[in-house]
């Protein structure tokens, strides 16, 4: 009974320290919107979209970029779709649209990185606009993301897709998503210049094409599978500035309204996360329980001092939960689901372990990813 006692104490300390940490992570302060959907000139800016069988998604992101501007240019890299991904983005009929037929994918390489490599080359602009193919861009979100970067010399700015939230499923794990990865990644401290901690936003980021090519390109990172984040890390550790916030104007429409859809990307880099380590994904595991299973335990139990300590940790969480249910106007009943959101995710990491080492590891676009050779 001691050692519960103590274990359910460790799950209090645990979400009073996130609660207190003064950069915030459950915060939801780092954002961007855009503010006029006025069609405006964007010279300096290249669009890159890597694309692979994304016939359902293509055609509404490339057409959302005409409202930005007509002469934008666009560079899709096909990374060999096998549907008619291609065909579909040739019909949008865009004036400055480039697709070119990404080659096979080399050993050592990710294939979208690989993909972006070979758009890298026909970038001739001051600044390059990676999206992934089912993110829409609200008109007037370039100007804006391309002003923050020149005002405050950042040479990253990333936004957090507003992602799908309809569905049950998206509902219950998709703001957990975003919650987990601010506490991974706490915004606040990535953009700091002097800290070490380094975050981006895959589906939306501006680049400077020079910073970039300085750096190497994608090559440098070519056996990341969280690219995002290593490109941050990259950039900030030649002493660079990066930004990253969520935001209402870069919407995603991929559907995740399958547990299993959640699952697969999820596991993709979960286990990445934890640099591959057994020893990580222990305590990792044995963390999870104690900040989410534990404080039910307690409720359940008949001491009184337990029971009160088991509620006082419920309602810090739910506190800590409030502002991203929030900002995505999701109900505030879905913070009692935290707990069962977060367990989700432990499967879900633990599923990446087993495929790691038991199958031909994870799979993502129709490829198996284990851990990549430099």
């Amino acid at each position: 009974m001691e050692a519960l006692f103590l274990v359910i104490v460790l799950g209090l300390l645990i979400w009073i320290i996130i609660l207190l940490l003064p950069s915030r992570p459950y915060s939801t302060r780092e954002s961007l919107e855009t503010h006029s959907a006025e069609s405006v000139s964007l010279p300096e800016v290249t669009v890159l979209i890597p694309v692979r069988n994304e016939a359902s998604t293509i055609v509404k992101s490339l057409s959302a970029l005409k409202d930005h501007d007509p002469k934008l240019k666009i560079i899709l890299i096909d990374d060999q779709s096998i549907d008619n991904t291609v065909e579909l983005a040739s019909s949008t009929e865009i004036e400055n649209l480039i697709i070119l037929s990404g080659t096979q994918l080399p050993s050592g390489w990710s294939g979208k990185l690989w993909a972006l490599e070979q758009g890298l080359k026909y970038i001739d602009t001051d600044y390059l606009l990676l999206i992934d193919a089912d993110i829409i861009l609200k008109p007037g979100l370039i100007t804006r993301i391309l002003h923050k970067a020149k005002k405050y010399d950042i040479k990253l700015v990333s936004l957090m897709a507003h992602l799908r939230m309809v569905s049950s499923w998206e509902r219950l794990l998709m703001p957990a998503f975003v919650f987990f990865f601010k506490l991974l990644y706490p915004f606040h401290l990535s953009n700091l210049p002097n800290s070490r901690i380094a975050a981006a936003a895959g589906g939306c980021m501006l680049l400077e094409t020079k910073i970039l090519k300085e750096l190497g390109g994608f090559k440098s990172i070519r056996n990341a599978l969280i690219d995002d984040c290593s490109l941050a890390k990259k950039i900030k550790q030649n002493g660079y500035r990066t930004w990253i916030g969520l935001t209402h104007s870069a919407i995603s429409t991929r559907r995740y309204d399958k547990l299993l859809t959640i699952q697969k990307m999820i596991s993709r880099t979960a286990y990445t996360q934890l640099n591959y380590s057994l020893s990580l994904l222990l305590l990792c595991t044995i963390l999870m329980i104690i900040a989410f299973v534990i404080p039910y335990v307690a409720i359940l139990q008949t001491q009184p001092t337990i029971i009160i300590i088991g509620l006082v940790t419920l309602c810090i969480q739910t506190i800590c939960y409030f502002p991203i249910l929030r900002y995505y106007s999701i109900n505030h009943i879905y913070a009692l689901s935290l707990p069962l959101a977060a367990m989700f995710y432990l499967v879900f990491t633990l599923s990446s372990a087993y495929s790691y080492y038991f199958n031909k590891g994870v799979v993502w676009k129709e490829r198996y990813y284990k851990k990549l050779k430099k």
